[in-house]
């Protein structure tokens, strides 16, 4: 059998394993260590241990616990409660005004958490309520949340680019620094769809009554008090490490520490919120590792097969097909696999081709990764099985329905498309700020 049809073979094995509801890791480390035995022998028992020692010996990896336990430290604390009722406060007089303002929430709850999971959650519990209350259109409003919360794997500290950087092999702080210009972009053309959108047809997204908006100065100083607090938090993580004060390692501790030193302050840490964040750090940490363990390790016998070699040849020589065809061809997949898979499994599944792949054509390994999270956002948000859909339907109230679900988001989704083909076109958007801090 040639090398070219073991991988087809081992793909298909591993989506078969998948559907039948095996889990990722499994599934994915499974075939890998299967076919390095068979392939390999005995010897071939060494790539899933060298793989784990390469995991273990990945010093920027400790920034995953660090990221998680601060997000989870400031939403299970309600430091999100208090951003909301900012935004309430500050943009009620503008049309559309609260949902511009749930936009500006899952900004800041991104630079809290980095997982897209998180927004959506805080947004459907706080915001969806307080918005469908108000008289916002529930289809706006739905999906403005589902828009709001793909923000989440792309605007630093995103958890997503720790696993992607870890994978392609890239520095996770250019990463970063590369999601900031897309993510903000993104949510100012969300920004700017629904304030036209409220002001052709005011119905959509009403001003706050002026009983409401009657609130002293020093209330809403204070509200603007808490709003900046994650900023503060956010800052003082980022300011040393871009000018050079810190290892990413040391940022993502003082972000934790001062995450946690902020809710003692404000009398929020309690033993709950307490047992609740380290649990859900430890499980999530512990999910992460084994994905990337099974990633490493599958990757490991893609490259001992030359099957990337062979796929490109495939493209470039025998379809003749240009590298951008290439690359728009694997962007589609991603949203194909997005109706029945996460952006974890997507990453790790086709990351041992497409990582060599999108780098022997020529493109920037961290611009990919920049196209990676927004496609996968895409995908999760698009009909019939987008995962967000149905994580939305759980989380909404009984009024809203599937369609409603179905009908909010093509608007968003259309903005999305806009923004990545804007980032594809121009590069820049995204290589421009990691450029020029590292040049720094």
């Amino acid at each position: 059998m040639s090398y070219e049809m073991i991988a087809i073979f081992m793909f298909a094995t591993m989506m078969l394993m998948l559907f039948t509801g095996q889990r990722v890791f499994g599934a994915i480390g499974g075939v890998a260590a299967l076919a390095a035995i068979l392939l390999w022998g005995p010897g071939g028992a060494d790539i899933p241990f060298s793989s784990a020692m390469k995991l273990m010996k990945w010093y920027p990896l400790l920034t995953l616990p660090m990221f998680i336990f601060m997000g989870y430290v400031l939403s299970e604390s309600k430091i999100a409660d208090d951003l909301y009722k900012m935004f309430h406060i500050w943009m009620g007089p503008v049309s559309g005004g609260l949902a511009i303002g749930t936009i500006g929430l899952m900004v800041l709850v991104s630079a809290m958490n980095g997982l897209s999971v998180a927004g959506m959650a805080i947004g459907a519990t706080i915001a969806l309520p307080e918005l469908l209350r108000r008289g916002y259109d529930k289809k706006m409003v739905t999906g403005v949340i589902q828009a709001g919360s793909s923000l989440g794997i792309l605007v630093p500290p995103s958890v997503v680019l720790v696993l992607y950087a870890m994978i392609a092999r890239q520095p996770v702080g250019q990463l970063w620094l590369a999601g900031v210009i897309p993510g903000l972009l993104m949510a100012t053309m969300f920004i700017i769809y629904i304030y036209v959108r409220c002001k052709m047809n005011p119905d959509l997204g009403p001003v706050l009554p002026p009983e409401e908006r009657d609130v002293s100065f020093s209330e809403k100083m204070r509200l603007l008090r808490a709003g900046v607090l994650p900023l503060v938090i956010f800052a003082a993580m980022m300011v040393p490490f871009v000018n050079g004060w810190t290892s990413l390692v040391e940022s993502s501790a003082i972000g934790a520490m001062t995450a946690f030193m902020a809710a003692v302050l404000k009398r929020r840490m309690t033993k709950e919120v307490f047992e609740v964040s380290v649990r859900q750090t430890l499980a999530i940490s512990c999910m992460f590792m084994w994905i990337i363990l099974a990633a490493l390790g599958f990757g490991a016998v893609f490259d001992g097969l030359g099957a990337v070699n062979a796929i490109k040849d495939l493209f470039t020589e025998r379809l003749d097909l240009s590298p951008w065809m290439i690359l728009i061809m694997m962007q589609l997949s991603f949203i194909v696999m997005g109706t029945f898979l996460d952006d974890t499994a997507m990453l790790v599944i086709v990351a041992p081709l497409y990582v060599p792949l999108v780098n022997a054509l020529g493109f920037d390994l961290i611009w990919y990764g920049v196209l990676y999270t927004i496609t996968t956002q895409i995908a999760y948000m698009t009909p019939p099985f987008g995962y967000n859909l149905f994580l939305m339907r759980a989380m909404a109230p009984p009024e809203i329905t599937l369609k409603d679900i179905y009908g909010s988001i093509l608007p968003f989704v259309l903005v999305m498309i806009a923004a990545l083909i804007l980032i594809m076109a121009f590069p820049q958007i995204a290589l421009w700020l990691p450029e020029y801090v590292y040049a720094n």
